[in-house]
């Protein structure tokens, strides 16, 4: 009796399709096109056959293929090398999701049960966990993604590409990106779902504010891969979803405070001993380690944003001296708080140091 092995999952290969005409234009195409947001209701420049498709080939090219296409709404927005998509489903029972380019991709789902279906990405064994709420999936560039869902009720994810050549030059040479599938990061996590408020809602987007959160996006993704950032947390127990969302959004609201373990513990009513324990098991880490996360979150987006010096952000995010800052930023980073500044922009750096092209020159492009 031989053993049967499973069927692979059925594959949508783009050199097949109409998108080989443009010989995979996307990686150039993402490197020009300029901050865009669109929505599903705008109106097309022209009629394109890959529409029906359920693809957006004038901003993503190419995108993931989601089938039937009328089963989602999706939201666009692209920037330098990279571009993102808001997709919310419209109460279709069954959906399936195919994509391999020479681009990665990054699936974060921030709400998605399904009563049947299953999740493939190339070089892993395929999942049919049936809660991915808050998951998040990696598919390397040129790998193999299919994922089949009859829904239980409505899911909303984002979909991050980015061009490997542009925006991953910190990568180890001898380390390529590994697949990884239906993971948990908090850090990820927390940067995926500012990313989604801003593709959600694109009329209030910001070109460089999307542009920060990329490559923050890439950044941790770097991290990740080298096996530096924070560790997993895989739940098992721990508090109900109430008091989960009552401690997460007083943490997040007063990070730059010192906030008492007595405190959070009364708020979902529990004793210290209890709330520490239970703590731990839903979020993976301590309260402590919790808050200064979030403190170091708030100082990557001042240090990409704001003008203010490594001390004035220090003191801003609650820490007492520029020394502690530098510790805490090093030791959840890999980075000093001003070397993660120059890598987010490298130019700029190049042109403080003599080395890139004439300031007013670039300012006038």
């Amino acid at each position: 009796m031989t053993e049967s092995r499973p069927t692979r999952p059925p594959f949508w290969d783009p050199r097949n399709s109409l998108l080989a005409q443009d010989k995979f234009k996307s990686l150039a195409f993402l490197a020009t096109y300029r901050f865009s947001p669109i929505d599903e209701d705008d109106e097309w420049p022209a009629r394109d056959p890959l529409r029906d498709g359920g693809t957006t080939p004038d901003v993503i090219h190419p995108a993931v293929e989601i089938s039937p296409p009328e089963a989602v709404r999706r939201r666009t927005v692209t920037g330098r090398g990279m571009a993102a998509e808001f997709v919310e489903s419209a109460s279709q029972p069954k959906i399936q999701y195919r994509f391999r380019a020479p681009m990665h991709l990054l699936v974060m789902h921030e709400k998605g049960d399904r009563r049947d279906g299953e999740t493939f990405v190339e070089g892993l064994p395929r999942s049919t966990l049936r809660r991915f709420t808050r998951k998040l999936t990696f598919v390397p560039a040129g790998h193999e993604y299919y994922e089949r869902n009859e829904l239980g009720a409505d899911s909303r994810r984002l979909h991050f590409y980015f061009d490997p050549a542009r925006l991953d030059p910190q990568s180890d040479a001898d380390k390529p990106f590994a697949p990884r599938l239906l993971f948990e990061d908090t850090t990820l996590l927390q940067t995926a779902l500012k990313l989604k408020s801003l593709v959600e809602r694109p009329a209030s987007a910001d070109q460089l504010h999307f542009e920060v959160l990329g490559r923050l996006l890439v950044h941790e993704l770097v991290l990740l891969n080298r096996g530096t950032a924070g560790r997993r947390s895989l739940i098992r127990g721990g508090l109900a979803p109430w008091q989960e969302r009552v401690v997460r959004t007083h943490i997040e609201e007063h990070f730059a405070e010192k906030i008492p373990i007595a405190t959070l513990a009364r708020l979902i009513r529990l004793s210290r001993f209890h709330f520490c324990r239970t703590f731990k098991q839903s979020f993976g880490t301590t309260p402590h380690r919790y808050q200064t996360n979030c403190r170091i979150e708030q100082a990557k987006l001042l240090l990409a944003n704001s003008p203010a010096s490594v001390t004035e952000i220090g003191f801003t995010i609650g820490f007492s001296s520029s020394p502690s800052f530098a510790t805490a930023f090093r030791k959840a980073t890999g980075f000093a708080p001003t070397a993660y500044r120059r890598s987010l922009f490298p130019e700029f750096d190049s042109v403080k140091r003599g080395g890139g092209r004439n300031v007013s020159n670039a300012s006038a492009r």
